[in-house]
């Protein structure tokens, strides 16, 4: 789902192989090494859920259960984000990945809170940078990954609470000591209840409907590198557990060929109770692991049902042109999945091909007309392997 253009890859590559820390790489990175695929898997599901509500508005959660994961587009009390901290892993583009997160973070603080993680000793960077709107949470970090790092916020009993999902560097692949531990110091600073689980997983690799079902990429966490020795249905099992779904739908996804092993996060997307947006090539683009996975997950989808029995709608959005876009890197990720849904905006990823990002900004019009769109450019970021979901964490108003 991204487009190989610049060296990035060859660095990553040649790090990962002497067993040091892979330089720049982020939340959806993809290479052009060529390990297995997944083996396609296909939906399953535990228990019904009550019908659909409209977008925005919470739901009960499923029968017998007390817990609830919500939708994106509900209220949120504020937006975790996290300052790029060091020049070991972002080298001379630290300052303009820096430029792309304070654009971002000044964007979603115009509209509701947004609290911003600060390693120790750089706050004059981030407060000059960000602007007033943006508080800012002094906690040793090391990168901008807040998608994956700050815990998965659930509500039971009438409180939220945080699923902490043992973040490991992508399963061992970088090595991120002070991000393990932020999920935790994120709980202590708010006094919001930890929920423990056995699973090793990154918030990336989940996308909810707000009403019991659970879209996930097979490859990011039924994989021996965080989750060893559990099969699927134990680790479905668990995560329903934690997070109080009651179905899964389970797509491929890609192994061993980006940093987060394809999180679903630059794939599949809910854009209300039974709508899903679906990332698709470029048209034209020869086929590769990447389309591969689309399309594969295009059929599951196809036949898939939500927690409430109800088809699914799914709506495809190309990727830009690869000779527009105005970012490289071989990690360079330039699907439109990658957006975050706020209180009042949904900030979405331009990438300078104007025809695609006007297509994408209209079907995102017509799917949230309640909500400004917000087109932001992060070329940088993008080049890391993220964008701007795997940089913001939704903190539900619960």
């Amino acid at each position: 789902m991204s487009h190989p253009s610049l060296a990035r890859r060859t660095m990553l590559r040649s790090l990962a192989g002497a067993g040091l820390i892979a330089v720049g790489a982020g939340a959806c990175a993809a290479t052009d090494d060529s390990p297995t695929e997944s083996a396609a898997p296909s939906t399953s599901s535990t228990a019904d859920q009550p019908s659909a509500n409209a977008p925005g508005a919470p739901s009960a959660p499923g029968p017998g259960r007390g817990r609830r994961l919500g939708g994106e587009w509900e209220k949120h009390q504020r937006t975790f984000m996290a300052w790029p901290a060091s020049e070991k892993v972002w080298g001379d583009q630290l300052d303009a990945v820096r430029k792309d997160i304070a654009s971002v973070a000044r964007a979603i603080g115009s509209r509701e809170p947004v609290v911003l993680l600060v390693r120790p000793g750089q706050e004059d960077s981030a407060r000059n940078a960000c602007g007033q709107d943006v508080e800012l949470l002094s906690v040793p970090v090391d990168d901008l990954w807040a998608r994956d790092t700050v815990p998965m916020f659930v509500e039971e009993g009438g409180k939220v609470k945080g699923v902490d999902f043992n973040f490991s560097g992508w399963g061992g692949k970088q090595q991120h000591d002070n991000d393990a531990r932020i999920a935790r110091a994120v709980l202590d600073r708010y006094g919001i209840e930890r929920v423990e689980t056995p699973i090793v997983a990154e918030g990336g690799s989940f996308e909810s409907d707000g009403q019991g079902t659970l879209v996930v990429t097979e490859s990011s966490v039924v994989n021996a590198n965080r989750n060893p020795g559990r099969d699927r249905d134990r680790i479905e099992a668990e995560l329903e557990q934690a997070l109080g779904v009651t179905k899964v739908i389970w797509l491929a996804g890609v192994k061993g060929k980006d940093i987060t092993d394809a999180h679903v996060d630059c794939l599949a997307r809910f854009a209300a109770p039974g709508v899903v947006l679906l990332d698709r090539a470029f048209p034209g683009t020869p086929a590769d692991v990447w389309s591969r996975s689309a399309d594969q997950a295009r059929a599951v989808l196809a036949d898939a049902t939500d927690a409430s029995g109800k088809k699914l709608k799914v709506i495809e959005i190309s990727q830009p042109d690869p000779d527009r876009i105005t970012g490289r890197s071989d990690a360079f990720v330039s699907s439109y999945m990658n957006f975050y849904i706020g209180n009042k905006g949904v900030y979405l990823p331009k990438f300078g091909d104007s025809r695609a990002d006007g297509h994408a900004q209209e079907v995102f019009e017509d799917q949230f007309p309640d909500r400004e769109i917000v087109p932001l450019q992060i070329d940088t970021i993008a080049s890391g392997g993220g964008g701007i979901h795997c940089s913001t964490h939704d903190q539900p108003a619960g």
